[in-house]
């Protein structure tokens, strides 16, 4: 049996999500004659974040799955907010996530002028009418969940001055906040949102396509639904937050006589210690709390691209979250062991040494350079194999030696012995400090017979360590991210301002570290498992061939301390 027919029968055998039980169930009922056409539609008023690329995962993954196809339609009716910048990320960031919007590429804006005649052709029917109250009037006549609102004056308006004032707003001839159309639904209606919501409000912003064409602008749930089934968008799905909206949606396609486009909700992503909301992580950005919207801190798939994160670990990630009708909170750790598991069967090996001290060779001669065999991954076996120079003078890292240690010290310190990675057993004899007790160099002798692969020296040591060989070292800086809140409710807990639980020690940025002569020429995209330190990725914004900058994507293993 190949792979692919393994994955296949595995796949088969996990349960139906709900999602899955309706589309088939459609499909089998000839509904829309058995055609899948979901759409993903982002608002371009910021970058997208891991909890987009689960809802990403699931409309291009289910579409496929059912042999349909995805539109990609940015949402972009609010013009003040919006710019062509995040229109760019959004496509950057489901094309790195391994999905193509094989229905095409859409914007809201490509719909306004039927939109508007949307609206024209609710105004006819007397299902829509120019309201030129205030917003806190409007605000205070909504009532209360049980209390039923009070009708705005002007919502007995004939349709024909309707007509001619919402003529006017497009025409440009109020002032912003003078009038806006509200849909004439049910003012007592229990849901409070079908209580004549405002479909259309002036503003006079140019709008990154349509520059000063439209001065009115439709609100997003007037357009989503109409949109929707302008496409002829068969499942619409959408996160659980708009399970309230589903009424207006079908209020709105009814009335107007379209294609029944049906909305399905389900469970957004929500994890510990991350926050979501863009206009949140804006003000990060904006206070200089991050480097960016593609910091390698942030929830956002281009952090996390930066970061080292793979679209493999976060496609298996959101598998794995999988799809649910009610909201919890997942632990970040998932995301993490999602990358471990991904990076450890595919990253190439190297030793990087970071915070580096000599380790002097004594018995080997000075200027002898002898080039050893290490295998690339020893979870790959066709990954194969690099050199690696060996020579009298080693970095090693600082907190590998001690002079005190108990009997659980495996690593080097007097009297012990310790294997160097892929090379030789060395024996302890002696170290050099400075002024204030500082180790500054460690002295031993290579064990005969002990290389690694051929070792026939009888000597058994408990601890291996990595190291880098001086006369070949590339220096580089290496940032080590953490987690960017200490809280794991960032927006909750005795503090809910999510300013106030940023974790002071996120980022770390080591100096002089020393790498392998193989790391030299390393590529922005590809992510290396230092030995014994976690998976790190050269940086795409700070590295420059004379000056190699690497960011940790995760440690080896989960070692937060909340």
């Amino acid at each position: 049996m190949s792979n692919q027919d393994a994955v296949e029968g595995d796949e088969s055998k996990k349960p139906l999500n709900f999602i899955e039980q309706k589309i088939e169930a459609d499909i089998a009922n000839g509904k829309n004659g058995g055609q899948i056409l979901t759409r993903f539609p982002p608002e371009p008023n910021g970058y997208l974040h891991i909890g987009h690329a689960k809802a990403i995962c699931v409309s291009f993954g289910l579409a496929a799955k059912y042999g349909g196809i995805t539109n990609l339609r940015f949402d972009d009716t609010n013009p003040e907010k919006e710019s062509v910048e995040y229109v760019d990320a959004i496509r950057r960031d489901v094309t790195w996530l391994g999905f193509d919007w094989k229905g095409g590429e859409y914007y809201t804006s490509d719909y306004f002028g039927k939109l508007y005649e949307f609206a024209l052709q609710l105004i006819d029917q007397g299902q829509a009418y120019v309201d030129s109250q205030t917003a806190e009037e409007m605000a205070s006549q909504k009532g209360a969940p049980g209390m039923p609102g009070t009708p705005s004056p002007h919502r007995d308006r004939g349709i024909e001055e309707n007509r001619q004032l919402f003529e006017e707003m497009k025409a440009g001839k109020h002032a912003e906040g003078s009038y806006v159309l509200r849909a004439r639904i049910d003012m007592a209606n229990d849901n409070m949102l079908l209580r004549d919501p405002v479909i259309y409000r002036i503003k006079f912003i140019d709008h990154h396509r349509t520059g000063k064409d439209w001065v009115i602008y439709p609100m997003y749930d007037f357009a989503h639904g109409q949109s929707d089934s302008i496409e002829g968008i068969t499942h619409s799905l959408c996160s659980l937050e708009f399970e309230n909206h589903r009424p207006l949606y079908n209020w709105f396609i009814e009335s107007l006589g379209i294609f029944p486009s049906e909305q399905t909700e389900f469970a957004r992503l929500n994890l510990n210690y991350t926050i979501m909301s863009k206009r949140k992580l804006l003000r990060l950005v904006e206070d200089d709390a991050v480097d960016g919207w593609d910091d390698p801190r942030m929830p956002t798939i281009s952090g996390l691209r930066r970061r080292g994160y793979t679209p493999e670990a976060i496609r298996e990630f959101a598998d794995r979250v999988g799809v649910a009708k009610r909201n919890n909170t997942i632990d970040v750790s998932l995301l993490e062991w999602a990358l471990r598991d991904d990076l450890n069967r595919r990253a190439p090996r190297a030793m990087a040494v970071l915070n580096p001290i000599k380790l002097v060779v004594l018995n080997v001669p000075s200027g002898e350079v002898e080039w050893l065999q290490t295998d690339n991954n020893p979870e790959d076996p066709e990954a194969g194999s690099r050199t690696l120079p060996f020579g009298r003078e080693l970095w090693m890292e600082a907190d590998d030696f001690k002079v005190d240690v108990n009997k659980k010290w495996f690593r080097l310190a007097p009297g012990r012995t310790v294997r160097l990675k892929s090379a030789y057993i060395v024996e302890y004899v002696n170290h050099v400090e400075d002024e204030q007790g500082q180790v500054l160099e460690v002295h031993v002798n290579r064990v005969a017979n002990s290389k690694s692969g051929e070792d026939t020296s009888g000597v058994k040591a408990k601890g291996t360590l990595h190291w880098v060989a001086a006369s070949h070292a590339v220096t580089s800086e290496v940032r080590l991210y953490d987690r960017l809140f200490m809280s794991a409710d960032p927006e909750g807990g005795e503090d809910a301002n999510f300013m106030n639980n940023l974790n002071p020690d996120s980022l770390q940025i080591l100096s002089g570290c020393k790498l392998e002569p193989s790391l030299g020429d390393a590529a922005v995209g590809t992510v290396y498992q230092f030995t014994r330190l976690g998976y790190f990725t050269v940086d795409s914004k700070y590295s420059k061939p004379d000056k190699l900058v690497f960011n940790r994507a995760v440690t080896l293993k989960d070692g937060w301390k909340g």
